[in-house]
C-alpha cells in the first residue's frame, strides 16, 4: 500500500538498517533514563522541575554545538514555527511531564508499556487522517491492546491495584508521544534533526519557565546527595550527577537518534522498533529499583506487545 501522504526523501539517501540500530539505540537509552529519573524524582524534585531542567539542558546543549558548528542552521522560517512551536509543547515538554508524573506513581516496565499504546496511535492516525482503509488487523491489534492493559492495571481484581493517577498519566503519555512522532515526521524532511531538536526543547523551555518560573526553582535539592534507591541504595551520587546523565545520555542522545531515524524510516517502522523502551525499562527496573510485574501483568505486557507489533505491519 502507498505511504505517499508522508514526505518522502530521495532514495538513496535512505539507509533502513542504520534508521533500526538508530532507533534501537534510543529506546535503550531511554529504557535507561527511566532508572535514573526515577531515582530524582525520590531526592524530592517534582515532575513539572525535573522536565523543566530535562529541557533547558538539552534545548543549551543542542544550541551550544549549533551555534560552534553551524549557526545558519538555527535560522528558523515563519511556515516551520507553528509547527516547531507544537512539537516543542505538545510533543516534547507533555510526554517528560507525563512521563515523569507516571514513573512517580507506577513501575517503569508498567508506565512504559501503557505510553507504547503510541504506534497504535500513530497507525490509527494514519488510518483515519489520511482515509485509508482500515485493515482488520488493526481492529484485531486495538482489541488485544485494550485486553493486555486490563490485564496490566487489574480490572478484574485478584492482585494488587495500580495507582489510577499514574495509569491516566501514562495514558496521557501516550497520546502525547504518538503526537511527537506524527510532528516530527512531518518537519524532519526539511529540517535536520540537531536543530529540530533544538528549537523543540528551546519552545519546551519556555513553556515550562511560564508555567515554573525559575526564581522559584528549589535549587538546593540539585546540590544534595541522594542514594541511588532499591538494589543501589547503597550507593549515592549527587543529584545534579543524575541530572547531567538525564539530560545528555537520557534525552539529547536518544531525541537525536530517533529523530535521525526517521529520516531512513517511516514513523510506524521507529515506533515498533522503540518497543524495546519498555523492555528495557522493565528491566533496569528489575535489576536496579527492585520493581517487579506480577504474572497477570506479565501476560498483559506480552499481549500489549503482541498488539503494537500487529498495528505496525498492518502499514
Amino acid at each position: 500500500m502507498s505511504e505517499a501522504p508522508f514526505p518522502v526523501e530521495p532514495a538513496r539517501r535512505r539507509q533502513p538498517r542504520l534508521g533500526y540500530v538508530m532507533a534501537a539505540t534510543a529506546a535503550v537509552l531511554w529504557g535507561i533514563n527511566g532508572g535514573i529519573s526515577k531515582t530524582i524524582l525520590e531526592a524530592g524534585l517534582s515532575a513539572e522541575r525535573l522536565a523543566q531542567v530535562r529541557s533547558l539542558g538539552a534545548a543549551l546543549a543542542l544550541v551550544a554545538v549549533l551555534a560552534v558548528t553551524a549557526p545558519g542552521r538555527l535560522r528558523l522560517t515563519r511556515r516551520e514555527v507553528p509547527y516547531i512551536l507544537a512539537f516543542g509543547i505538545a510533543g516534547l515538554a507533555f510526554v517528560q511531564w507525563f512521563y515523569f508524573l507516571a514513573i512517580h506513581r507506577l513501575a517503569i516496565g508498567v508506565a512504559l508499556l501503557i505510553e507504547y499504546l503510541a504506534p497504535l496511535l500513530v497507525a490509527l492516525w494514519a488510518r483515519f487522517f489520511y482515509r485509508d482503509a482500515v485493515r482488520r488487523r488493526v481492529w484485531v491489534a486495538l482489541g488485544l491492546a485494550l485486553a493486555g492493559l486490563a490485564l496490566i492495571v487489574n480490572v478484574f481484581g485478584g492482585g494488587a491495584s495500580l495507582s489510577t493517577a499514574g495509569v491516566l498519566f501514562a495514558l496521557a503519555g501516550a497520546f502525547a508521544y504518538a503526537t511527537y512522532v506524527l510532528l516530527a515526521e512531518h518537519v524532519v524532511g526539511d529540517r535536520d534533526p540537531v536543530s529540530l531538536l533544538a528549537w523543540g526543547f528551546l519552545f519546551a523551555s519556555v513553556f515550562w519557565a511560564v508555567l515554573e518560573p525559575w526564581w522559584s526553582f528549589p535549587g538546593h535539592l540539585l546540590t544534595q546527595t541522594t542514594s541511588l534507591q532499591g538494589n543501589l541504595a547503597t550507593w549515592h551520587a549527587p543529584v545534579w550527577v543524575l541530572a547531567t546523565l538525564m539530560v545528555l545520555v537520557g534525552t539529547v542522545a536518544p531525541f537525536f537518534l530517533l529523530i535521525s531515524a526517521l529520516r531512513h524510516l517511516r514513523a510506524t517502522r521507529v515506533g515498533i522498533v522503540a518497543m524495546l523502551e519498555p523492555v528495557v525499562g522493565a528491566l533496569v527496573g528489575w535489576v536496579w529499583l527492585s520493581e517487579s510485574l506480577g504474572g497477570v501483568q506479565l501476560a498483559g505486557a506480552v499481549v500489549v506487545l503482541a498488539a503494537i507489533a500487529l498495528a505496525q505491519t498492518a502499514r
